[in-house]
């Protein structure tokens, strides 16, 4: 990153900067409570966990706010890190006390039960439970926590959720109708869905939850806090308080605030899902593009009106789309997938280029299932939901369906239910799971969104 305080005379430089050069530039470290300099290693050794928001596999893509941050960080400062992603937070605590890691980069909860062995360092994060409810009218939202006496409210057996709802019944002397859900087969971003859909009318999560859910339901209201707030951040050893100052330091540089606030709207407030497109289109052609699908999907012998569901799926027909993951074109293909079959970002958004790359990503996703599953009709529900996630997360809802008996080599119903656990800590944690965290709902929805359209298609035919 070029610096322009490398243009000033040396003098100043010395006497002004240099500081600031030791907290900041390169990778200068900072100072420790005994005075003595450190500077940042060539590998910083970094904890994280499977979530939503630090850290996941996204079509084969590392991603996540927290996991961004810390390579944007990398990138500047000059340093490679190494990744060890830690069962729980217990665990990530653990390993950071035994020096085996030297940051957790990851929401480390700001409370007196960390406070031996964690500083508080990096991004901060702020958060409440808050209620979920459908946005209806200015005068039908739930805007006060009183008026929840009388409703129902549904949230996970055990969880933090229930607890925070029954000592606020407590405090307002009864009257809410609270509904424990099991948590094997319901969890948060389930119960959250239900809202949307209706099912439910409310239910109670962390504001960081909500705000990414939303993100996908945009029929939301989350404005009502219903708990205290609880701050968290990554985390250093004590020892170490001079690499928390470091990284302080760095985002306290207004780029790096700039790059920050960008990777927050990218994964709390950029839309998830796409608007506008038409299926089905007068006349009986499904889209623009139907002779694009028609004359490369009999060379992978593809059914091409099942190809032109998945790129209504996937853009809405839209060849100039970039989604919030960076996934490009017609066929909503991602960076380094297309740099892997020999394309750039650029040449994907080319229709012709983006459906004959899909049909090599869709052949190859074939031959990687087909001892999986044997049968080529069903095998293409499971190419098309390794399309969405990517295989390795297929393949561990392959390996739950196996263990917990349910049929490994079929679908809708099996491995399609299995895919829907890849969001529930019980299940990604799992010693058979070994990509962890994968919002299932999304890609169980995918399928049947792409089959639905197929099946409209088939009766054009």
């Amino acid at each position: 990153m070029k610096k322009p305080l490398f243009t000033l005379p040396i003098l100043i430089l010395t006497l002004v900067l240099l500081p600031m050069l030791i907290a900041c530039g390169g990778r200068g470290g900072g100072t420790d409570a005994d005075g003595g300099e450190h500077r940042l290693p060539d590998t910083l050794r970094v904890a994280t966990l499977y979530s939503p928001e630090s850290y996941f596999i996204y079509r084969g893509q590392e991603m996540g706010y927290d996991y961004e941050l810390l390579t944007a960080m990398a990138a500047d400062k000059g340093f490679s890190v190494k990744l060890e992603i830690a069962p729980t937070l217990s665990r990530a605590v653990e390993m950071l006390d035994s020096g085996l890691v030297d940051l957790i980069a990851y929401e480390v909860p700001v409370t007196a039960e960390y406070k031996e062995k964690v500083v508080a360092c990096g991004p901060e994060n702020i958060t409440t439970q808050v209620l979920v409810q459908p946005r209806k009218g200015e005068e039908e939202l739930i805007t006060d926590v009183t008026d929840l006496v009388g409703k129902d409210v549904y949230v996970e057996t055990d969880s933090k959720y229930e607890a925070r709802i029954r000592n606020l019944n407590e405090e307002l002397g009864g009257g809410i109708n609270i509904h424990s859900v099991d948590r094997d087969t319901m969890i948060t971003e389930d119960l959250i869905a239900m809202v949307s859909d209706g099912s439910i009318p409310l239910t109670i999560v962390d504001s960081d939850i909500a705000r990414i859910n939303k993100t996908y339901y945009h029929d939301l209201d989350i404005t009502l806090p219903v708990s205290f707030e609880q701050r968290s951040a990554w985390g250093v050893a004590p020892d170490k308080k001079w690499l928390g100052d470091s990284i302080d330091a760095w985002l306290n540089i207004d780029a790096h605030r700039a790059e920050q606030a960008q990777l927050l709207k990218r994964y709390f407030e950029m839309s998830k899902n796409e608007g506008g497109g038409r299926y089905l289109a007068a006349g009986g052609a499904m889209s623009p593009f139907d002779h694009i699908f028609q004359r490369y999907a009999a060379d992978f012998d593809w059914d091409w009106r099942l190809l032109a569901s998945q790129a209504f799926v996937e853009s809405r027909f839209d060849s100039t789309a970039v989604s919030w993951a960076g996934a490009r074109g017609l066929m909503q293909i991602m960076p380094r997938t297309a740099k892997g079959y020999g394309q750039t970002t650029k040449s994907v958004m080319n229709k012709e280029t983006a459906v004959q790359t899909a049909l090599k990503i869709l052949r190859d996703l074939d031959a990687q299932f087909a001892d999986k599953v044997p049968d080529e009709v069903e095998r293409k529900k499971f190419v098309i939901a390794a399309y969405n996630s990517g295989a390795a997360h297929v393949m561990d809802a392959i390996a739950l369906a196996k263990k917990y008996g349910l049929n490994p080599q079929k679908w809708d119903g099996n491995v399609a239910k299995a895919i829907l656990w890849k969001s529930n800590p019980r299940y990604y944690r799992d010693p058979v799971v070994k990509f962890g965290y994968s919002r299932g709902r999304e890609t169980y929805d995918y399928v049947n969104r792409v089959y639905s359209y197929y099946a409209k298609a088939k009766t054009k035919a």
